[in-house]
Parts: structure tokens; sequence; C-alpha cells
């Protein structure tokens, strides 16, 4: 008996897949297109129509929302580091 139990596994993903990225910062134009620039560099050809923006309750943050056809874990990492290289990125989902 190995010591894992597979009831605590993390679900593994099946790629490709459509998987949502949610990038939340300061919102201003220069969020937006950092956020536009490492999508297009990790997963080119992206529907623009999968994006969604939503802006905070006092408008300070905006969140925006980045449907991608996932092609691997390390695609998604990449994509992870490329978008917290930016200050106006607070976090990412």
């Amino acid at each position: 008996m190995s010591g894992i139990d597979p009831q605590n596994e993390t679900p593994k993903i099946e790629f490709p897949c459509a998987y949502p990225i949610k990038v939340m910062g300061n919102k201003c134009e220069e969020f937006r297109h950092h956020v536009q620039v490492v999508m297009e560099r990790h997963a080119p050809g992206f529907s623009k129509n999968a994006v969604t923006t939503r802006d905070s309750k006092k408008g300070k943050y905006q969140s925006v929302t980045v449907t991608i056809t996932a092609t691997g874990e390390e695609q998604l990492k990449a994509i992870f580091i490329d978008l917290k290289s930016s200050s106006l990125v607070q976090m990412v989902l």
C-alpha cells in the first residue's frame, strides 16, 4: 500500500481543453493590454469573444477572464508567470 490517498489526489486535467484564466489588477488600459499580449504569446488565436471584464465596486480594479484552449500544464505555468510579471496584476486564478 502506498502512502497516497486516491481520495485526496488533485484531479487531472485532460488536454486540450477550454480553460478560463481570471486576472485581477488595476483598472487601466495598460493592464488589459498586458493580459492580451500575454494571451497572444502563449495561446495564439484565442477568441476575443471569450474575454469578459468586470470592474470592482469602486472602479479601482478590474478582472479580465480569458478562456483559452489549453494545451498542457507547461503552457498554463508559462501564462501565469508571464501575467504576474506586471506590477499592474494583483492576482491570477
